[in-house]
């Protein structure tokens, strides 16, 4: 184990992205990658099934995905930043990955946050 990661476990929330991680999830972390690309964007929207096979996605992680089950996504190993491009098909904002992943609605993690007129 990374010496710089003793301990993370312990850390409520926190879900190190790592060399196993990543390849545990590199089927998803690819799927969502090839999202910044038109054809992979309208064959998910058009033809869910067909893009799942064409990225080899097992059951797991194609629930994962029909679901937008951003925190699951996260724990299962996928990197954030590949998962931004697939909220933008799905028409999600940042803030609203955030709010699902701690179980909120956007309007109650806004007023979490200090923004001014924030909803």
């Amino acid at each position: 184990m990374n010496p710089q990661l003793i301990g993370v476990e312990e850390l409520t929330g926190t879900y190190p992205f790592d060399i196993r991680q990543s390849m545990k999830a590199m089927r998803l972390n690819r799927f969502f990658w090839m999202m910044r690309e038109a054809p992979a964007r309208t064959r998910w929207l058009e033809e869910r099934q067909a893009a799942y096979d064409l990225a080899k996605l097992t059951e797991e992680e194609r629930t994962l995905v029909d679901n937008t089950d951003w925190l699951g996504l996260v724990q299962y190993g996928v990197c954030f930043f590949v998962l931004e491009k697939f909220a933008r098909v799905v028409k999600i904002t940042n803030l609203g990955m955030y709010a699902s992943m701690r179980g909120e609605t956007l309007e109650a993690f806004l007023k979490t946050r200090k923004v001014p007129d924030a909803v």
